[in-house]
């Protein structure tokens, strides 16, 4: 059987050389030849013209030289300088100038006695018939199976007419066809020999199974089930080669799923936020995460427990707990705020401590934050409530009030309404803001247009304060994207303050332009500005520089905050900027455009 395969094997072999050369040599030599006829008649056109017919330049001024008495001189003169283009020689490509009638040999680059050797070709045949016709046409038909290539080409002028009658003998081509049939050959024998010594080396193949199966049984029985055989034939070997990966994966299987399980725990204990680290039993570092280093500050796996967590829970007092009971307590850290976690994870001697971090300071931050809102809004409702009571009672209990004084009484209760109504309105504004229902009308409007329709509804306030409004911005703002309403309502704002708290007689400007893909508009006043210790504070709620003044011109301390929710929405920035002199410069920036899943959103 062994040797039967062999053989079948070897012939196979050597018969797809033998037969690939033999197709690769006969494409090749046929290509060849194909090749170079078709260089011959392309070098001719090119220089005679369309083969169909005797035009072109070159033929024209070949009549005109037949014309004369020395034709066949002239017309030799003519091929000569030619000589290069049609790719003469002396030696396979020669040209001869016949007489057009009888076919007689005239000159040419071989004398007479070499033409007379060559046989009457159907293409010399066919230009003597087309001058005896008087038809002119170009014997061009090419034979691949000829060993010649010849072309002759009518030429009359006057009463005169020759052929122009070149010929190739092809022996570059045959010259070339014996190269490559002796490297063909050449080929093959090498081929022939490559595929026996292959046949003998794929031979091995039917053995190298058996072989492999044989160290896979022993993989196994020394306890390794992590490689598989490779089943290379579906014949009985196959087969047993099959059913042995089959067992093998099983216990395979059962690794990679324990294995797994590792990874994930891994991977989870080495991205999450929390920090993690297992000491040892001797306090020493057994697990850690990054996040515990970057909540440390520290690299922990230089440090052992007592160092990291003993001024707090000693080890042995956290080793002695019994699962699942665990200590907690709190650790300031470089402005940080940790909850600290120990519980021990076995109850053996190889046991030891685990330790888990949890950032609190955001969370400590916005309960602080939480609590100071809370305190604010009570503030700010409590006054005027307390204004509105006292007043009413004042109504109430005296019967002998003036008209007057009960008509200015009325107008402050109704003016502390309205004030916890703006209070309320902008409470739920930021609410708004902060759920995410206050959704933006986005469209498409002019900027210029929209700082105008602000300048001109506070234009009364300021010349009522005695203020210079001067607009600085020129005419070439572009259209932008944005809730036109609500950035009304910002720009409102920002100068609205720049003339309650500017004293009578300031200036107020409003500048604007583009940079990049983003617009911008500023506001500055010449008023008496805001301190350096309150400029980080002001965008936040509730927060005034001056509470008696801000209260007495009416305003809620959250106008700041809206502005810059609304400008935050609209992917763009407001904030305070450098100011020369007295006063204060707001500087608002908008993209002009916003994203196209934003353009959409209605109210």
């Amino acid at each position: 059987m062994f040797r039967s395969l062999h053989m079948k094997l070897v012939l196979i072999m050597l018969l797809l050389i033998t037969s690939l050369m033999a197709i690769v040599g006969a494409f090749l030599m046929t290509s060849v030849t194909g090749f170079y006829i078709d260089e011959f008649y392309q070098q001719m056109e090119s220089v005679f013209g369309d083969s169909s017919s005797t035009s072109g330049a070159f033929v024209s001024s070949l009549r005109e030289e037949a014309a004369q008495e020395d034709g066949a001189q002239k017309l030799q003169n003519m091929i000569e300088s030619r000589a290069g283009d049609l790719g003469l020689n002396s030696r396979t490509r020669n040209y001869y100038i016949l007489d057009g009638r009888t076919g007689q040999y005239l000159t040419g680059s071989e004398d007479k006695e070499a033409f007379d050797h060559l046989q009457t070709t159907p293409n010399l045949l066919t230009a003597r018939n087309s001058i005896a016709s008087g038809t002119s046409v170009v014997g061009d038909r090419s034979d691949i199976t000829a060993g010649y290539m010849d072309v002759a080409i009518p030429i009359t002028g006057g009463d005169n007419s020759f052929i122009i009658y070149i010929y190739d003998n092809r022996d570059t081509v045959s010259e070339l066809n014996s190269q490559l049939f002796l490297i063909i050959v050449q080929a093959l024998l090498v081929g022939l020999l490559i595929s026996v010594l292959l046949s003998f080396l794929l031979s091995k193949t039917m053995i190298t199974p058996i072989e492999r199966l044989t160290e896979g049984a022993e993989r196994v029985a020394a306890g390794d089930f992590s490689s598989t055989i490779a089943v290379e034939s579906t014949d009985e070997i196959g087969i047993l080669t099959t059913t042995f990966n089959d067992m093998a994966s099983v216990l395979q299987d059962t690794l990679e799923a324990v294995e797994n399980e590792r990874n994930k725990l891994d991977t989870l204990f080495l991205h999450m936020t929390d920090g993690v680290v297992a000491f040892a039993s001797d306090g020493s570092i057994l697990h850690s995460n990054p996040a515990v280093s970057q909540m440390l500050g520290k690299e922990v796996s230089f440090y052992d427990y007592d160092e990291l967590f003993g001024q707090q829970f000693p080890f042995q007092q956290v080793m002695s707990l019994q699962r699942p009971d665990f200590v907690s307590g709190e650790l300031t850290v470089g402005g940080r705020i940790l909850e600290l976690y120990l519980a021990p994870f076995s109850d053996g001697e190889d046991g030891g401590v685990m330790a888990v971090l949890h950032d609190v300071t955001a969370q400590r931050k916005n309960e602080e934050m939480r609590k100071e809102f809370v305190a604010n809004v009570s503030h700010e409702l409590r006054t005027p409530l307390t204004n509105v009571r006292s007043y009413a009672e004042t109504l109430r209990d005296s019967e002998d009030i003036p008209r007057d004084m009960e008509n200015s009484f009325l107008d402050i209760i109704i003016s502390e309404t309205d004030r916890m109504t703006h209070i309320v309105q902008d409470l739920l504004t930021l609410s708004r803001l902060d759920s995410g229902r206050a959704d933006m009308k986005m469209v498409r409007f002019p900027f210029r247009e929209a700082i105008d329709s602000v300048c001109r509804a506070v234009e009364l306030e300021a010349k009522r304060r005695g203020h210079t409004l001067v607009r600085k911005y020129g005419a070439a703002l572009p259209m932008i994207t944005g809730d036109r309403s609500r950035l009304e309502q910002v720009m409102m704002n920002v100068v609205g303050n720049a003339i309650k708290y500017t004293p009578d007689g300031g200036t107020i400007e409003v500048d604007a332009g583009i940079t990049g893909q983003n617009v911008w508009m500023e506001v500055s006043d010449n008023g008496i500005g805001i301190p350096k210790q309150d400029r980080e504070r002001i965008f936040e709620r509730f927060y005034r520089v001056d509470k008696a003044r801000s209260r007495e011109s009416g305003g809620t301390g959250l106008g700041l905050s809206i502005a810059r929710e609304i400008v935050l929405r609209h992917n763009g920035s407001i904030a305070l900027t450098d100011h020369d002199g007295p006063g204060t410069t707001v500087r608002i920036v908008l993209p002009i455009r916003q994203e196209e899943n934003g353009e959409d959103h209605h109210e």
